[in-house]
C-alpha cells in the first residue's frame, strides 16, 4: 500500500490529507482562531464539583469549563487517596495541573485528565504514572521484551520519577536513540514543571505542537512513501523538525511548487465536498446515507439500482461487503465520532453476516481512533463506538443553516473566504489575467473587505492582481463566481 501525505498551508489554515493508493482517507484541519486544545496543559481551578456524576468543571480560562471526570484523575492519586468519591480529591477554588484530551464539542467543554503526557517522536511521558509501557500495536513479543527493558534501564539509570510508554514508532529503534528521547522528554518536562510554578490559575502552561510539525511527529515509522507542502516556510521547519527527531523521513519531504494546487493532484477539493453531503454512492450502484446527530451517528445502507448477483441474497451480501469498506473508510474521513449505528441490508445467511462484520473490523484497522463493534443486532443493526477528540468535518467547515432551522447545513463565511482565494490563486496561475471581480454573498464580501482585508491586500501583491467585489443580495453563502475581466 502506498501513503502520501499533502499539507496545503495558508496564513490561516492548515490542512493535511492522507492518501493512501491514490485515494484521500483522511483529513486534518487546523485554523489559526480554532486552534485545537488537545494536548495544551493549563493550570486550572475548580469551579464545582458534582459527587453524583463523581466530575468537577474545571475553569482553564476558556469561554465554557472543562469537565473532569473520577476516572480521568491520575493513577498517583487514585492510589494515594484509595477513595471512589470526587469530593476527597477535589473542593471547589483548587488549583489543579490538567491535560485537555478531547477538544469542546457542540454545546459540551473540553474533557480534561490529571493524568499528564508528554508525547515525543518514540516516546510518551507521564510524569505522574510509575509504568513501563509498549504501543499495543507492537505485537512481536521480542520486541515488546526489548522495548519495556529499555524503558526500565534508562528510568534506573536516571532516577526519574514518572513513566515512559514505547510509541509504535519505536520499533527496532536503537537503545541510544530511543535514550536520547527520553532524555528530551525529561527536560521539557522540568521547564513545564518551572512555569507551573510561576504561572497563576486559570491560564495556559504548555501548548502542543503546531499541526503541521505534529503530523511528522505522530507519523508510523514505515510505509510513507511521500509528504508534499506547499509552503517554503513550513517546508524548511519541517525539514528541520524532521532532521533533529525523524532524520528517516527527511528525504521524502518535498517542497511542492507545481501550478496545480497541491490538492488537486488528488482530487481531494472534490472528495470534501462529497463527505459534507449525506449520500454517499457506491459503485455497485447502491448507496450510504449518513445522518449526524447530537447523540449519535446512523448510516443507511441501501441497494439502490444494484440489481447484479444471481439472486437477492447474494446481490444483498455485495453490497454490504463493499458498504463495509466505504463506511470505515467515511467515519475517518468525516471524524465521526462517539456512537454509530450502521443499518445493513438485512442477511438471512448466519455466515453473511459473519464475513461482513469482519469486513468492517478488518478495514477499520487502518483507523488511528479507537473503535469498538458489536455482533449484528436482532434488529439487522451494528453498533460501533469510535474515539472522538476533535470536531467531525461538517462541524469544523459548515454551520446550522437559518433558512431551513437548523435540518441542513452551509459552509461558513470564512470557509468560503478561504475557497475563493483558493479559487483566485487557481484562475490567476492559469489564465494570467490582470483582474478579477468576486461575486459573492452579502456576509462573504463583507468579511473579505473587513476581517480578511490584510489577506487579501497580501494576496493581491503576491499574484500581482487587482481584485474587486460585488455582493449579490440573491446569492446564499456558498455561492459566488470570479470573473475575469
Amino acid at each position: 500500500m502506498s501513503e502520501e501525505i499533502l499539507i496545503n498551508i495558508t496564513p490561516h489554515e492548515t490542512r493535511v490529507a492522507v492518501i493512501e493508493n491514490g485515494v484521500l482517507q483522511e483529513l486534518i484541519i487546523e485554523r489559526g482562531r480554532e486552534r485545537g486544545l488537545v494536548g495544551n496543559i493549563y493550570k486550572g481551578e475548580v469551579c464545582r464539583v458534582l459527587p453524583g456524576m463523581q466530575a468537577a468543571f474545571v475553569d482553564i480560562g476558556l469561554p465554557k469549563a472543562a469537565f473532569l471526570h473520577l476516572s480521568d484523575l491520575s493513577t498517583q492519586e487514585l492510589e494515594r487517596e484509595g477513595s471512589e468519591q470526587i469530593e476527597h480529591y477535589l473542593h471547589e477554588g483548587q488549583h489543579i495541573i490538567v491535560q485537555v484530551v478531547k477538544d469542546p464539542l457542540g454545546t459540551k467543554g473540553a474533557r480534561l485528565t490529571t493524568d499528564i503526557s508528554i508525547p515525543s517522536r518514540f516516546q510518551v511521558y507521564m510524569p505522574y504514572a510509575d509504568i513501563a509501557g509498549v504501543s499495543q500495536r507492537i505485537e512481536c513479543e521480542p520486541e515488546r521484551v526489548r522495548l519495556r527493558a529499555c524503558v526500565e534501564t534508562f528510568r534506573q539509570e536516571h532516577s526519574c520519577c514518572g513513566g515512559f510508554i514505547a510509541r509504535t514508532a519505536a520499533e527496532c529503534v536503537e537503545e541510544e536513540i530511543l535514550s536520547a528521547d527520553m532524555v528530551f522528554l525529561l527536560k521539557l518536562w522540568e521547564s513545564i514543571s518551572e512555569k507551573i510554578a510561576e504561572t497563576k490559575a486559570k491560564a495556559l502552561i504548555h501548548k502542543d505542537l503546531p499541526l503541521s510539525i505534529r503530523m511528522l511527529r505522530d507519523l508510523p515509522k514505515e510505509g510513507l512513501d511521500r509528504i508534499r507542502i506547499d509552503s517554503k516556510e513550513t517546508y524548511q521547519k519541517l525539514v528541520e523538525f524532521a532532521a533533529i527527531f525523524a532524520p528517516e523521513i527527511v528525504p521524502i519531504i518535498e517542497h511542492y511548487t507545481g501550478e496545480c494546487p497541491v490538492f488537486d493532484i488528488y482530487n481531494v477539493e472534490d472528495e470534501i465536498k462529497k463527505a459534507l453531503e449525506r449520500k454517499v454512492k457506491l459503485k455497485s450502484g447502491g448507496h450510504l446515507v449518513f445522518d449526524q446527530t447530537e447523540a449519535m451517528t446512523t448510516v443507511d445502507v441501501n441497494t439502490g439500482s444494484y440489481v447484479g448477483g444471481r439472486n437477492l441474497e447474494e446481490t444483498i451480501f455485495k453490497t454490504n461487503l463493499e458498504a463495509a469498506q466505504t463506511i470505515a473508510r467515511q467515519l475517518r474521513l468525516r471524524n465521526l465520532g462517539g456512537i454509530i449505528i450502521i443499518d445493513f441490508i438485512d442477511m438471512k445467511s448466519v455466515d453473511h453476516k459473519q464475513q461482513v462484520l469482519q469486513a468492517l473490523e478488518r478495514n477499520l484497522a487502518k483507523d488511528k481512533a479507537k473503535t469498538k463493534i458489536t455482533e449484528v443486532s436482532i434488529l439487522g443493526l451494528v453498533e460501533m463506538t469510535r474515539k472522538r477528540t476533535r470536531e467531525s468535518l461538517s462541524h469544523i467547515l459548515c454551520e446550522p443553516c437559518s433558512a431551513c432551522g437548523g435540518r441542513g447545513v452551509l459552509k461558513t463565511a470564512e470557509s468560503m473566504c478561504l475557497e475563493i482565494f483558493r479559487e483566485i490563486i487557481r484562475e490567476v496561475r492559469l489564465y494570467k489575467v490582470q483582474t478579477l471581480l468576486v461575486l459573492a454573498s452579502n456576509d462573504v464580501v463583507a468579511m473579505l473587505l473587513d476581517e480578511e482585508a490584510d489577506m487579501l491586500a497580501e494576496l493581491e501583491i503576491f499574484l500581482d492582481v487587482q481584485i474587486k467585489f460585488r455582493a449579490e443580495s440573491e446569492y446564499n453563502q456558498e455561492q459566488y463566481d470570479v470573473v475575469l475581466l
